[in-house]
């Protein structure tokens, strides 16, 4: 019993602190929206009607988009390839940071119903934590000037954010908690990258190996994406705002 109630109240601590980061998120999003709508005399909410009905699409394709997950050859199957970043940078950089954070916050409520955890919701975790290191640097960018230059720019400091953001919380946080939660040593877990990658021999390999040509890769194919279809959108999302 004893045992059961310790699984309990680590996973409470975990949906906790999942929480604690979405709030951050969210309000750093927030804050920068509204200073820079404050500094350029724009009265419009952050959150105007229609907007959220926009969110609410997007979150849904978001969410699908993260049910098709690819394996890819240079990592184990917990980590996959999804283009779920793809609706929420076009719609962050159309609607604004907070856009992009609710699109990805809905994106995961909308995908656990659709398909359960297999991570113990580890994986929920990382993918709206790295997926915000991309879409709040890029659309906070971009907010400051709307300009196909400002977008190439938001993108690739995006991407990098994403990439080392995300390589030092796997390294810390998430390979740990995930180790814990689904029961799996470490030694298993970095065996599994060993398999596929004789040089893996530490979590630290794991992420170098693993973890970091991931993240440039899902980072430049859905920065490059967007880029190429986003001044295509923006007349009909723009019209859609109105």
């Amino acid at each position: 019993m004893s045992s059961l109630w310790q699984t309990v109240s680590e996973n409470v601590v975990f949906v906790l602190e999942f929480l604690a980061l979405i709030v951050v998120m969210f309000l750093i999003a927030y804050v920068i929206e509204k200073a820079v709508k404050k500094k350029n005399n724009d009265t419009e909410r952050v959150l105007a009607t229609r907007k959220i009905v926009v969110i609410g699409v997007f979150s849904a394709i978001a969410a699908i988009l993260m049910v098709l997950e690819f394996p890819v050859p240079f990592a184990p199957s917990f980590y996959g390839l999804d283009f779920s970043e793809l609706p929420a940078l076009i719609g962050a950089f159309a609607y604004g940071p907070v856009a992009g954070v609710m699109i990805e916050f809905c994106k995961i409520l909308i995908k656990l119903v659709l398909k359960p955890s297999s991570t113990a919701f580890v994986g929920e975790l990382a993918n709206f934590s790295i997926s915000c290191m991309l879409v709040l640097p890029a659309s906070v960018i971009y907010l400051f000037k709307k300009s196909r230059k400002q977008a190439i720019l938001g993108t690739v400091v995006g991407t990098l954010i994403m990439t080392a953001f995300g390589s030092c919380f796997n390294v810390i946080y998430l390979l740990p908690k995930f180790s814990e939660l689904y029961g799996i040593p470490l030694d298993a877990i970095i065996g599994m990258g060993t398999a596929i990658n004789p040089a893996i021999h530490s979590i630290s390999g794991l992420v170098l190996m693993c973890v970091v040509p991931l993240n440039l890769l899902k980072g430049g194919l859905v920065s490059l994406i967007t880029i190429l279809v986003y001044k295509k959108l923006s007349p009909i999302l723009k019209a859609a705002h109105k």
